[in-house]
């Protein structure tokens, strides 16, 4: 079958569009204009049809609507809110358990680290696999495993089989701690992310801070088996919900699944363009492999990932010390009981939603920033609400130490949560964005790296809290973490002023920009400019006279950049297929009562093969204002063509119209 003669095609059409139902429960729909779409390549295992994103492609994560990404990114943050609930909510029915089964305290605070120190090890198998498999998979069935070990936990008859089931669903339950992150880092570029990321960020936080609550009042009033059962059904609903209304967003899988897709339809052969740019001469088990080794790798080989998950894992594990430390606190040094010992956290909450609340303005210095250096912003931009947290969390931390006294009043101790809380969530926030920013194509792995240390400190702070309260008393042993993070406090700073050079001495975190960046081309829906927010419509793109991606009626004002700052800004076409390119018009609108003028000179960059390069022999026309200005050059195929060029100091350029010829084209 001759995929360009459509006349040949017999089977019954595609939709042309794919509803959300269809996107949910199979992962390589198609539409007409996919199937008929002229693909590079053959269609033979030699030279296979290349399968990449189509402009305004329906299945593009990246592309989605606001509506559907927010619900998609309030589901999975839920569903990580509910795994860290579960940790937690035990704490607050350790008493009921210790009673019920005939266990000493240490036995019984088990429950609480063998669940956090499944989440230790469940990422080291759900991150690399999602990063194969994609997303979708390991959240369904992660979740319906938790789903069932925690129903397990609330008919156990001893504490062996609690333990155990307990360690067992927070293994199978730490899947959304890492994954959430990759599928947000999926659906939104680098300048949306951050408030996306705000409601990931909260989750791993929040439900542990509300957890003892619940199960503080469930737990007193109707035993630990119901803690349990709670938590068993609130894991069911989140997966119910996730099997309904979380699709796969992982674009190298989705890509892949389409190619096999169009194979099966057409019998020629199609292959994902990222995959054949990207593959190795491994085998696919070697690879698998080498991708459970990944997180451990990453980990003490990158210098980023080791020391930022070094002091999550420091404020992680004196959140978790808190568990064991509050009860001694409020609940032995006080009397009260199990449920308003619970509300004690609630500064800590109080804090964390204040947190939540000061990465909205935050965002939006955030999107300055992307816009001041040409819409990519460096990674290291994430990092200062991590330095302004470096200093809440220790003043947070001392301050509860030497306030929690009986003989002071308890408002001031549980005030002292409010600098920790929202310095935990700034931290966390600051710190994931940072990873994913510097680690995109890695992030599930980098997460759960990052997740393996925080959780083994999670796991292992309680353990050893009551000994250390009992042997140093409650000041110095709560001043323990406040220390650790002091000692930690540099390492914001020290990325924010030299991150830029470490990156780039670290092999994973430079592979994966140049991934990231192929990535970005092929989510362009007809152009790339290195401006956010332009109004790239109103350019008037042309090859050989016809309107190459804009009908005419589209031409308006123009492109406008940001006032020159001596940063090169440029505006890309990307062609459907390699096309040959000899000559360019281009148009620069001035006016100084608005600040515009022609730039002082300009250049024209191709791409072949993936790599850019200024045309050979060019003979650019000075640039003209209100006029028309011309380039000529060796004619040369290219997959994508871009005008370059820095606007003069405090001023800005309008580009009006940018068109490109596959041949000279004399003046008129």
């Amino acid at each position: 079958m001759d995929p360009e003669n459509q006349s040949e095609w017999t089977k019954p059409a595609c939709e042309r569009h794919i509803p959300f139902w269809r996107q949910v429960i199979d992962q390589g729909a198609i539409t007409q204009d996919v199937l008929h779409h002229n693909y590079p390549g053959s269609g033979t295992e030699t030279e296979p049809f290349l399968v990449s994103w189509l402009p305004d492609d329906p299945r593009n994560p990246m592309l989605f609507t606001t509506f559907k990404k927010v619900g998609i990114t309030v589901v999975v943050s839920t569903a990580t809110l509910a795994v860290a609930l579960a940790s937690s909510a035990y704490s607050g029915s350790t008493k009921q358990v210790m009673e019920g089964l005939d266990v000493g305290t240490e036995v019984a605070t088990l429950g609480l680290s063998l669940f956090v120190i499944g989440f230790a090890l469940g990422p080291l198998f759900w991150a690399p696999l999602s990063e194969f498999i994609g997303r979708q998979y390991p959240f369904i069935v992660s979740f319906g495993a938790m789903t069932v070990f925690l129903a397990g936990c609330a008919g156990a008859q001893n504490i062996q089989t609690l333990l155990v089931l307990r360690f067992l669903a927070g293994t199978a339950g730490s899947s959304p701690l890492t994954n959430a992150g990759g599928v947000i880092s999926d659906m939104f570029r680098a300048e949306q992310r951050g408030l996306a990321l705000c409601l990931f960020a909260a989750a791993p936080f929040m439900g542990p801070v509300i957890g003892p609550v619940i199960g503080g009042f469930l737990g007193m009033n109707a035993g630990w088996k119901w803690v349990e059962g709670f938590l068993a059904a609130l894991s069911g609903v989140l997966w119910l919900m996730m099997a309904c209304f979380v699709p796969e967003t992982y674009a190298p899988v989705l890509l892949r699944q389409r190619a096999k897709r169009l194979s099966q339809k057409t019998g020629m052969v199609y292959r994902s363009k990222l995959d054949v740019e990207n593959e190795g001469s491994v085998s696919l088990k070697r690879m698998f492999a080498t991708s459970l080794l990944r997180p451990w790798v990453l980990l003490f080989r990158e210098p980023i990932v080791f020391m930022l998950s070094i002091y999550i894992a420091i404020i992680y594990g004196a959140l978790f010390m808190m568990f064991a430390a509050f009860p001694i606190v409020y609940q032995r040094g006080r009397g009260w009981n199990q449920g308003v010992g619970g509300l004690a956290f609630m500064g800590i909450a109080v804090g964390m939603i204040v947190g939540t609340i000061y990465t909205i303005p935050d965002n939006r210095r955030y999107t300055r920033t992307v816009k001041r250096h040409g819409g990519f912003a460096p990674p290291e931009s994430r990092l200062p609400p991590v330095m302004l947290s470096a200093v809440c969390i220790p003043v947070g931390l001392f301050w509860f130490a030497w306030t929690n006294s009986p003989s002071v009043h308890w408002m001031a101790s549980i005030a002292a949560g409010v600098p920790f809380g929202c310095g935990i969530v700034l931290l966390y926030l600051g710190i994931m964005g940072y990873l994913i920013d510097s680690y995109t194509i890695f992030a599930a792995s980098v997460l759960a790296a990052n997740a393996v240390l925080r959780s083994l400190f999670g796991g292992i702070f309680p353990l050893f809290t009551a000994y250390m309260y009992e042997g140093l008393g409650i000041h110095w042993a709560s001043s323990i973490p406040a220390f650790l993070t002091v000692a930690c406090m540099p390492f914001p700073f020290i990325f924010y002023r030299y991150g830029e050079a470490i990156r780039k001495r670290c092999p994973y975190s430079a592979q994966s920009e140049v991934y990231v960046r192929k990535l970005q081309v092929a989510a362009q829906q007809s152009e790339n400019v290195s401006v956010a927010d332009a109004d790239t419509d109103a350019v008037h793109a042309a090859i050989d006279g016809r309107v190459w991606f804009f009908p005419e009626s589209d031409v308006a004002n123009g492109w406008d950049t940001p006032a020159g700052n001596g940063s090169e800004l440029w505006y890309q076409i990307s062609f459907e297929s390699s096309t040959k390119t000899a000559s360019a018009e281009i148009a620069f609108f001035a006016n100084s009562t608005q600040g515009f003028d022609a730039p002082e000179k300009y250049s024209i960059q191709v791409n072949v093969s993936g790599e850019w390069a200024e045309v050979s022999n060019a003979n650019y026309s000075s640039p003209v204002a209100n006029g028309i200005t011309r380039a000529t050059w060796d004619g040369v195929d290219a997959d994508k063509i871009r005008l370059v060029f820095a606007p003069q100091e405090e001023k800005k350029v309008r580009l009006v119209e940018f068109k490109v010829f596959g041949e000279v084209v004399a003046e008129n």
